[in-house]
């Protein structure tokens, strides 16, 4: 269907008390934009955006009053897309009258692709999980609240570290920022991948992310735990990555032998103390490539003793593509 001829998507942003005003206010500029985007090229605005709450007033996460807000919709006509975003906590509760109230809405709704869908941002999912929304779905959310997901909806597949993850008609992000990358996405499917790529860019979104990207940096993964000398471990090595590393130094570091730090990496952090350091050094190799240096720069400065062992690092830990690749064409 020619894009004169599309019907306009409406896009509710549901709103609680409390909402995080990121996660909603960055998706909703990508979409404001693209739709400035299509009218200084002629053509109709493919987004209509706004915003509903159980209340027509609320107050948002960082304390700025929102009125006018419009009623939960009774009925659709055209496709649409219904935005849950996060709440401030360590979890979502649901005891309160509003919260009652858009779960009760919510489970009235019947999602489908291309008619009704459902995109979710950071704890978002959590209320879509609370209305038996994501049975069945594979879904994401931000890493504080995914136990949390997997305990209220145990038939939904919770993915772990992942920008966002894409089930239709259930769109979900891991949360703040990450709501950006997904309606980009969602953007570029329903419009162009140029728009996408215009809105990115007027938003000075130096990289677009997708679903297969790590939500974590790999300087921060690994390290949601409370034990201090596996943390002072792993600060002396994320700042040094490149540094002649093993475990029996790392030992010396958390004042533990190496048998036990072994034990300290696999119960606390989920990885070996070697992976976890060959991780950090592919992070820096790539930050090195990305910053224009030669495949062999990337490996000797990263802390790999050739290219071969960066290259063998690189696809050991599935990431698309090759060093060369990821170097520019006089570099590689």
């Amino acid at each position: 269907m020619d894009l004169q001829q599309q019907q306009p998507i409406r896009v509710v942003f549901v709103l609680l008390p409390g909402s995080l005003v990121l996660d909603w206010a960055g998706p909703a500029e990508a979409l404001r934009i693209a739709n400035q985007r299509l009218r200084a090229a002629g053509q109709p605005e493919r987004f209509a955006v706004e915003f509903a709450s159980p209340r027509p007033t609320s107050i948002s996460s960082v304390g700025v009053a929102l009125a006018d807000l419009a009623p939960l919709p009774a009925q659709w006509n055209g496709p649409a897309w219904i935005v849950l975003v996060g709440l401030p906590g360590d979890f979502v509760p649901i005891d309160n009258a509003e919260t009652q109230e858009l779960l009760h809405w919510l489970r009235g709704q019947r999602f489908e692709r291309g008619r009704l869908e459902l995109v979710t941002v950071c704890a978002g999912a959590l209320l879509a999980a609370h209305a038996g929304a994501l049975s069945g779905r594979r879904a994401t959310t931000h890493h504080h609240h995914l136990d949390e997901l997997r305990s209220v909806e145990p038939r939904c597949e919770v993915v772990a570290n992942r920008v966002f993850v894409i089930d239709p008609p259930v769109y979900s992000s891991a949360g703040v920022t990450t709501g950006i990358d997904l309606v980009l996405h969602r953007i570029a499917d329903v419009c162009t991948e140029a728009l996408a790529a215009q809105v990115a860019q007027t938003m000075v979104v130096a990289q677009r992310r997708g679903p297969h990207d790590p939500e974590l940096s790999p300087f921060l993964a690994y390290r949601n735990h409370l034990h201090a000398a596996l943390h002072r471990v792993q600060d002396a090595v994320s700042e040094q990555p490149q540094a002649d590393w093993n475990v029996p130094r790392m030992a010396e570091v958390a004042h533990t032998s190496a048998r036990h730090l072994t034990r300290l990496f696999v119960e606390h952090a989920g990885v070996a103390p070697l992976a976890y350091l060959r991780r950090l050094r592919l992070a820096a190799a790539q930050l090195a490539l990305a910053s224009g240096a030669s495949v062999t720069r990337a490996a000797e400065i990263s802390g790999f003793g050739s290219d071969t062992q960066l290259r063998r690092a690189w696809h050991q830990f599935g990431l698309p593509g090759s060093p060369s690749a990821a170097a520019s064409p006089s570099k590689a």
